[in-house]
């Protein structure tokens, strides 16, 4: 009896664990095609990136009232100190991102901008070196060199290349680095109460709509004031279509953060890593087929290059985190048992102030 319910368990955890990444594989790849389709007809990444922000903080505030009134118990609140000393740098950093990343649409093709973006993991692990966050080894060097040699040979006399865009996503993924260091780092603070991930999206959105909006205005603001589609519009249908098709986007994007976050605390970073792998190798074949991205053998060589380093991270994440013991850096928001992401917060024993470990090595939206 015991080990058929164990049996059961394995299963049920295996088929919760499949589930997660599906949903998170429909938002991923779902947003990353949307985006490119809407930036074709909608020239104003920027504008539709704010809009997105504004869309998810609706929805975490939304999220924070139902949990609020279900479980009787009020929801973290920041200080402006803490808020404008502790988040604020992640919140301009992840805005940057996220802008970045969605303006580039306007260059590249989906197949130049996954491959270019999958070399967040490469920023990643320098400013962990700097930060102090990784302990330099030459199988770190080693991973740097595999996913900058991908990356090289990826790019290198590609049809679809463009330049603008590249530099666009490359910038986007370098910011990815510090953004995502930055964001271990605030929740690593056990005391600011960030561990869900409704309360963590409620409190960047606001400071990454004010940090991306100087950008907005000085790149888009007066050609977007004298667009038809937007403010001097004449179809009154257009509009309405274009302010759905721009409110689905952020549903997406709401969906893409809350299945990242539910991804890991239920499971952990590294499955989150191990499913961005398979992600990326799935996008590519879809834009190979469904947009007919031109992709030679020197640019697949180069992505099954770029691929082997991601890997090559993940392993020695785990084997790092085994040979402690345990999953301590692997722990994040799933170590938690009393953690229910969308009905309750988190509960924490009174006295204990271990640091909890949240890294999510393949973030992108």
């Amino acid at each position: 009896m015991g080990r058929w319910a164990l049996d059961v368990a394995f299963l049920w955890k295996a088929v919760l664990t499949l589930g997660l990444v599906l949903l998170y594989y429909c938002f991923s790849i779902g947003i990353t095609f949307y985006n490119k389709w809407l930036t074709k007809s909608f020239h104003f990444p920027l504008f539709m990136t704010m809009l997105h922000l504004a869309v998810i903080f609706l929805f975490s505030a939304l999220s924070r009232a139902l949990v609020q009134c279900s479980s009787h118990r009020a929801r973290v609140v920041l200080s402006w100190a803490d808020y404008l000393r502790r988040v604020a740098p992640t919140a301009l950093a992840t805005a940057l991102d996220v802008g970045l990343s969605n303006w580039s649409f306007l260059y590249v093709t989906v197949s130049l901008y996954t491959m270019t973006k999958s070399s967040a993991v490469l920023f990643i692990l320098i400013f962990s070196l700097i930060f102090k966050l990784e302990e330099l080894r030459a199988a770190l060097v080693l991973v740097v060199l595999l996913i900058a040699g991908g990356l090289f040979m990826f790019t290198y006399k590609s049809t679809q290349f463009n330049m603008e865009g590249f530099a666009l996503v490359l910038g986007a993924s370098f910011i990815g680095g510090i953004r995502w260091t930055l964001t271990q780092m605030l929740l690593q603070k056990a005391e600011l109460g960030l561990q869900n991930p409704i309360d963590t999206m409620f409190h960047l959105q606001p400071l990454m709509f004010l940090g991306l909006f100087p950008l907005f205005a000085v790149f888009e603001g007066l050609h977007l004031s004298t667009s038809e589609k937007i403010f001097r519009f004449q179809d009154t249908g257009l509009l309405l279509r274009v302010l759905g098709s721009l409110f689905f986007g952020g549903i997406l994007a709401f969906g893409l953060g809350f299945s990242e976050f539910l991804l890991v605390s239920r499971t952990s970073s590294l499955t989150l890593s191990i499913a961005g792998i398979f992600k990326e190798v799935c996008t590519l074949l879809l834009a190979a087929h469904l947009l007919g991205d031109q992709i030679s053998l020197l640019n697949w060589l180069g992505f099954a290059l770029c691929v082997s380093g991601i890997s090559l991270h993940v392993a020695l994440k785990a084997l790092h985190s085994r040979g402690d013991g345990g999953p301590k850096a692997l722990k994040g928001l799933g170590s938690s048992p009393d953690l229910e992401l969308l009905l309750r917060s988190s509960q924490r024993e009174e006295g204990d102030n271990e640091e909890e470990e949240y890294f999510v090595a393949q973030g992108q939206q």
